[in-house]
Parts: C-alpha cells; sequence; structure tokens
C-alpha cells in the first residue's frame, strides 16, 4: 500500500485463502501490520490485554498469512491466511460457525482433508490407501469415476448423478495431490482462460 497505514486501531478480517469463509476478525495497529508481514503469521492488537499478541502463541492455532488487501478506503485489512488448527478459541472452524459446520467452499476443505489423510494409516484410510496404490491406480479410478458420472447423466435419476459427480471429485482431489496439484490452481487456471475471453 503506497498511502500511509491508518491511525491507531484498523479492522483485519481474516479470511481462508482456500475455502473463502471468513475465519476472523480482530484489530492490528501499524506494529501488528509490520509483524505479520515480517513473520508471516497473523499479528493482532488486543483491545482486553492491551498488548500485540500472534493469534495461536497458546493454542498453537496459528493463521499463516497468504496475502494482504487493502479495502477501498485504505483503512480495513483483509488478511488472506491458511489456518493450522481451530480458528475460535471455542475450538471451532471460524469465530462465525458452529461445531461441525464447513462455511465457505468445500473443495478447499476437501483439499486440507485429503492432506492429512495422506499421512494416515492404509489401514483405516481408503486415501491413504489410494496414494500407497501409486499413479497408475489413481488415474484409473478418477476415470472410472468419470464414466459413473457419464452413465448416471444418461440413465439414473439427478440424486445419482449427484453421488456420482461426488465420488469424481473426491478422486480428483486425491489423484492432484498425488502430482502435487490442487484445487486452488485448478481454479486460478478457469478463472484466467476467462479473463482472456472476458
Amino acid at each position: 500500500m503506497s498511502s500511509p497505514l491508518p491511525e491507531g486501531l484498523f479492522p483485519a478480517i481474516v479470511q481462508d485463502a482456500d475455502t473463502h469463509a471468513v475465519l476472523m476478525l480482530g484489530y492490528m495497529n501499524a506494529e501488528a501490520f509490520r509483524l505479520t508481514q515480517e513473520t508471516g503469521w497473523v499479528t493482532f492488537w488486543s483491545r482486553s490485554r492491551q498488548r500485540l499478541w500472534t493469534k495461536g502463541e497458546t493454542s498453537g492455532n496459528r493463521l499463516a498469512v497468504v496475502a494482504l488487501r487493502w479495502d477501498c478506503d485504505g483503512d480495513a485489512l483483509l488478511v488472506l491466511a491458511r489456518p493450522q488448527g481451530p480458528t475460535c478459541h471455542r475450538g471451532t472452524y471460524s469465530c462465525f460457525s458452529e461445531a461441525g459446520e464447513w462455511p465457505g467452499s468445500f473443495l478447499g476443505h476437501l483439499q486440507r482433508i485429503v492432506t492429512e489423510r495422506a499421512q494416515a494409516d492404509p489401514q483405516t484410510s481408503y486415501t491413504a490407501q489410494l496414494l500407497q496404490a501409486g499413479l497408475p491406480r489413481l488415474a484409473q479410478k478418477a476415470g472410472e469415476e468419470a464414466v459413473e458420472v457419464a452413465i448416471a447423466a444418461l440413465t439414473e435419476p439427478p440424486e445419482r448423478l449427484l453421488e456420482e459427480t461426488a465420488d469424481l471429485i473426491y478422486h480428483l482431489a486425491v489423484l492432484l495431490y498425488a502430482c502435487g496439484l490442487s484445487f486452488a490452481e485448478v481454479e486460478a487456471l478457469l478463472r484466467k482462460r476467462h479473463e482472456r475471453r472476458a
């Protein structure tokens, strides 16, 4: 930002960079903003404790900075971050969600679930089993699921098409992970193609 920072405290809205869900609202001052930029971890000014605090300094549930964006007036900050654990002190994903809710785009959540389960025991995790089977099996499985989507579209009721599509998307998430890619990169490519045509 070329203009000076707002004086005093300013609101900082934290949004999950992958799911686009709003995670929390905090307040920053110039020092908190500087530390956030320098360390890559979201830091706020605590109005109740009257001091700087880095989110997760006691719980370990930190927020890794992806990007910082000012609003059009330059007096409120949007922080795009990747949460490491629950954001809210209640143990929920977001300060604006209840336990068990998955706000935002579920594809971002799905990609994280696949990443977590990739480290699980293949005896107990289907995702880990698929990854252990290797890329040829993953590619074959994605192809089988795509065929099932096409068959469901032609011969099954709409709910079966939805089920088969969900299966295909899950297997694509695992395949993308195995290839070091993500839905975010697919989305970026789709956006780029659309921008060229706009």
